[in-house]
Order: C-alpha cells, then sequence, then structure tokens
C-alpha cells in the first residue's frame, strides 16, 4: 500500500509540474500566433490551454484519490482519475473540431502569415512541450490519467512541430496554405489519441471486464489447478482503475471438501492473484446439491 501512495504522489507531482510548465507556455503562444497571424500556432495554443485544464483536472484527480475511501465511497476515490481522463478524451474531440473548423476556413481564405515570428514562437513551444513530456514520462505509465495527460502534451508537442515545418515552408516559399493543412494533419493525430484514451476510460466507467478477465477461461483455469474445485460459475469482473481490477464468482466444491471451504476460499484467491493479477475477490461457495445453468 505504501507503494501505491508513492506511485500517486510521484504521479502527482509530475502532472502539477507539468501543467504549470503547459499553462505559463499558452500565454506566451496565443500572443506569438496573434503577432504572426499563424493559425498553427492559434490551434496548438488552444489545444495548450484544454491541456493546462486537462493537466490541472488530473493534478487533481491524484489528490482526490488520496482520500481514504468511507461509508458512502467504499471503494475509496480512485475511479475519480478515470472519470477525468475519460472527460480529457472528450475535450481532445472538442479541440479537433474547432482546428477542422478553422482550418476550413484559412484554406477557402487564406491569411498571410508571418514565418519567421511563427518559426521563433514553435520552436519554444517545442522545448517547453519535451520537457513536460520528459516530465511525464517518468510517471506511472500503465495509469490511465497519465497516459490521457501524456496525449494532451503529445499532442502538443506535435502542433509545434507542425507549426515549425509550416513555418519553414512558408519562409522557403511563401505557399500560406501549409499553416491550415499541417494544423488538419495534427487534429486527425489528436483525434486518434483521444479515442483509445475515451474508449479505455468508457470501459472502466462501464464496469467492463479487464483486458485479460475473460469469464469462461478464469473459471476454467480454477477448476483445472485447484482439486476441490468442481465448478465455477456466476465470474463477474470489473475494475476501480487499471490498477485495481476486481473479481466475484460463485465456486461449487467437491463433497470431500466442502467441510474445509476456507482453505479452498484461499487457495482460490492466490490463483487469481497469481495468474490473473486481482487481489480483491469475493467468493461465494454454494453448496454441493445446488446446481445451475448459468455459465456465467
Amino acid at each position: 500500500m505504501a507503494g501505491g501512495h508513492g506511485h500517486h504522489y510521484n504521479n502527482e507531482r509530475r502532472v502539477g509540474w507539468a501543467a504549470l510548465l503547459t499553462g505559463l507556455f499558452m500565454l506566451g503562444e496565443i500572443a506569438g500566433g496573434i503577432l504572426s497571424g499563424s493559425l498553427a500556432l492559434i490551434a496548438d495554443a488552444g489545444h495548450m490551454f484544454a491541456d493546462f485544464i486537462a493537466l490541472a483536472l488530473a493534478w487533481a484527480a491524484f489528490r482526490i484519490a488520496r482520500r481514504p475511501a468511507n461509508w458512502r465511497f467504499s471503494f475509496g476515490f480512485d475511479r475519480f482519475q478515470i472519470l477525468v481522463a475519460f472527460i480529457n478524451g472528450l475535450s481532445l474531440f472538442a479541440i479537433a473540431g474547432w482546428i477542422f473548423y478553422e482550418a476550413a476556413l484559412r484554406l477557402a481564405s487564406p491569411h498571410d502569415v508571418l514565418g519567421g515570428t511563427m518559426m521563433a514562437v514553435a520552436v519554444a513551444g517545442l522545448v517547453v512541450n519535451i520537457i513536460a513530456f520528459l516530465i511525464l514520462a517518468g510517471a506511472e505509465r500503465d495509469n490511465l490519467n497519465i497516459r490521457a495527460a501524456a496525449i494532451h502534451v503529445m499532442g502538443d508537442l506535435l502542433g509545434s512541430a507542425a507549426a515549425i515545418v509550416a513555418a519553414l515552408i512558408i519562409v522557403l516559399t511563401d505557399w500560406m496554405l501549409a499553416d491550415p493543412l499541417l494544423s488538419l494533419l495534427v487534429a486527425l493525430l489528436i483525434l486518434k489519441s483521444a479515442w483509445a484514451v475515451v474508449k479505455k476510460a468508457g470501459h472502466i466507467l462501464l464496469e467492463g471486464a479487464p483486458e485479460g478477465l475473460d469469464s469462461a477461461t478464469v473459471a476454467a483455469d480454477l477448476v483445472a489447478h485447484i482439486a476441490e474445485v468442481e465448478a465455477v460459475h456466476h465470474v463477474h469482473s470489473w475494475s476501480i482503475t487499471q490498477e485495481r481490477p476486481m473479481m466475484t464468482l460463485h465456486a461449487r466444491l467437491a463433497e470431500s471438501s466442502a467441510q474445509n471451504s476456507s482453505t479452498t476460499v484461499a487457495a482460490i484467491k492466490r490463483r487469481l492473484a497469481e495468474r490473473f493479477g486481482v487481489t480483491h475477490a469475493t467468493i461465494e461457495i454454494e453448496p454441493v446439491e445446488i446446481e445451475t445453468g448459468d455459465p456465467g
């Protein structure tokens, strides 16, 4: 448990620094985008603003998750991280939609862009985003809240890289359409990443089974490896966060083992932890005479 708290604190601290860095540079990028007339910079600044909010929410989620469980929230507040990850994923869809809209306007009516100013601001943004990404790289990579935050920062990093390429094209060729076209490319990359986060967070919020916890596989494994277990059914698995899978199941024991069910329950829990990584399981032992046609 101490290790878990250590991970949470490390995640919280790193997300907090990334949020501060992103928020401060966002102000400079807005000014640079307005001065240069670059949609790529303004779009990236808008993305950075959303990222600042997203990172701040992620930071708050880790703070709230540290609260102890109580009678109203008996599983604690870890799930708040997943809710924030889901919201952050949805916000990425909104950002991408806004970039598509603005890019379409620019393609229909191109604007002059100051390539030199755009280049300077974009290079500075790239440096800041690389630093923020490296900060998050030291956090717990399997945490969905961290993954959502990292995707936001990666989107900013790609936006800065696209702005640099667009600025270079504009400086060398005066082709102003490079600005909205590269903005569209960034928006497509953001959409791809956003879908991955929303899909995974939504699966957890809908109490979907964790990856690798197929009920039929679990039941067959327990029957095969624990001699006292004759049948397993009513297997239900879900997770509070990616790191906290849960499970309930019914087990029917051999008649000769019915008097020593506590030992078998311990064996089932040990097998679930070792083979499937489930450390929180509720096992119900059924009397021998009970039969069920429900496979799971």
